[in-house]
């Protein structure tokens, strides 16, 4: 989102630092346009003040060739007009005999020798003055006027207010500052521009240096860009605090959501947009249906987990009631044929019975009917009912902790009691093991396998298979989706049962 609005605002960034950059080269042209308006207006008037002068001092020497002596004092008075340091002139003639001049002594860096030859005005060497030099018309006069660097920077002071400026007057090799800048030569750039004076070899240079950069020049040039990524950053952080990060509170709320409960996401946000706040509101009301539709369905499962405890329950009873009517009446019977039947029965109305019983049991749970209880209470049963010369058969089971189904339950119930019952009749005193074991590299199979001597091979065997049994244990073979494996040399049944996870 940040890279969005910053690309966003980017070309209005560009555009005010293009136009910030337009400003400074405006303003740095109408600078320079300035400065050369300044440096001609300087070489103007200096070169008028030196010419003015120079007609001074020409007529004077040619006055002084007519033997006119009072022409020198109204030289001086002219001349210290316009000089404040005094007017420093002198004039010689070609025997180097001083004809008049200033009071002071003449400045030194001139020789003697050179006083009638040279240029009309010329830059004296390590010393900070002009020599203007104008000769008579006989060529035996010489008249020499000294400008210091205060009278020139007086003349060539500019009327624009121009800061930090330097004039410098050059000749040749020869150079004259007459004014220096304010600041360091080392500081800032500078601009320079030059214009001739009379006599043309001498120029005249303005120097303008530009203030030091500082910290809020930098800024002011830079400041389009600084308040383009200020214009990012600010509108990154509106859009994270009204939209983004709401949005992520409320993500997070909606993934750590378990049913049953109230979303509240809206809670730690404290200035989201409207529309979230209403998106936040419409899951704290889902979320509270789905609670209430939670507990309602709770509250109904568990009316209808009670309903089937009760049938369960109604079912033992039931079949308990059933047991002992049979009971009854086989005390009433004196045929051992009936006595034998009604007990049969009763022990198939036992294991219905414990079957259930067990259920019921492990209805809390949910887990399916054990298989180690089932077959240990079922067995005591069988006991229990079995004939009086069967009364020490022995059982030995040996199970894993397994969970089966119901439908599963009922006819593995069934296949035990009536394979205890036959080993009973076939070897009253005789024994078996019962063993369910998990099959390898499943986790839903298991094995009942049921071993006893009694169980092997033999006529008798064949005839209750023949008789009876053998239909019923087809039959509830069937009911378990698998075959009923017999080994007759080792008295066995084997069969895979379906086991739950």
């Amino acid at each position: 989102m940040f890279l969005i609005l910053t690309l966003a605002l980017l070309p209005l960034g560009l555009i005010a630092l293009i136009a910030s950059l337009q400003a400074i080269r405006t303003a740095d042209l109408e600078k320079e346009a300035l400065l050369r308006v300044a440096v001609t207006q300087s070489a103007r008037k200096l070169t008028a003040d030196l010419q003015s002068d120079r007609t001074a001092l020409q007529l004077t020497i040619n006055s002084l060739g007519a033997a006119d002596t009072l022409i020198c004092d109204r030289l001086d008075l002219f001349l210290k007009s316009n000089d404040p340091e005094g007017g420093l002139y002198y004039i010689y003639d070609r025997a180097g005999r001083r004809i008049c001049g200033s009071d002071r002594a003449e400045p030194e860096g001139l020789d003697r020798r050179e006083r009638f030859s040279g240029p009309h005005a010329q830059i004296l060497g390590g010393t900070p003055y002009l020599v203007s030099r104008v000769k008579s018309r006989d060529n035996q006069l010489v008249g020499l006027i000294y400008y210091s660097r205060v009278h020139l920077e007086s003349v060539a002071d500019p009327a624009t207010a121009l800061q930090n400026r330097q004039l410098s007057l050059r000749q040749g090799d020869r150079q004259l500052i007459i004014s220096r800048p304010r600041v360091s030569p080392g500081d800032g750039r500078t601009t320079s521009l030059s214009a001739r004076l009379e006599p043309p070899d001498i120029l005249l240079t303005m120097t303008v240096r530009d203030p030091p950069a500082t910290v809020a020049r930098t800024l002011s040039l830079f400041l389009p860009l600084v308040m383009w990524f200020a214009a990012a950053a600010i509108g990154w952080f509106v859009v994270n605090r009204l939209l983004i990060r709401p949005l992520v509170l409320l993500r997070r709320a909606v993934a750590s959501y378990h049913p049953g409960e109230v979303l509240e996401p809206m809670q730690r946000v404290r200035t989201p947009a409207q529309e979230i706040v209403a998106l936040g509101e419409t899951f704290r009301e889902i979320s509270e249906d789905v609670a209430t539709h939670e507990a309602e369905m709770a509250e109904s499962l568990e009316t209808q987990r009670k309903l089937t405890r009760e049938v369960h329950h109604r079912v033992k009873n039931n079949l308990q009631i059933i047991a002992s009517l049979i009971n009854l009446h086989a005390r009433s019977a004196h045929d051992p044929e009936a006595v034998e039947a009604y007990a049969s029965i009763q022990r198939r109305v036992d294991a219905l019975s414990v079957v259930h019983r067990n259920h019921f049991a492990e209805l809390e749970e949910n887990r399916g009917v054990g298989v180690r209880p089932l077959i240990s209470e079922l067995s005591a049963s069988l006991r229990g009912t079995a004939p009086t010369q069967a009364r020490r058969f022995g059982i030995q089971i040996d199970s894993d902790d397994l969970h089966i189904s119901q439908d599963v339950a009922v006819p593995v119930a069934f296949l035990v009691t009536e394979l205890v019952e036959l080993a009973m009749r076939l070897d009253p005193q005789g024994r078996m093991h019962i063993s369910v074991q998990l099959q390898p590299g499943s986790a839903d199979r298991g094995l009942l396998h049921i071993h006893s001597p009694a169980l092997r091979a033999s006529e008798d065997l064949a005839g209750h298979m023949e008789d009876r049994y053998g239909r019923v244990l087809t039959g509830l073979s069937r009911q378990l989706r698998a075959p009923l494996e017999q080994d007759g040399d080792a008295g066995s049944f084997a069969i895979a049962i379906n086991v739950l996870p």
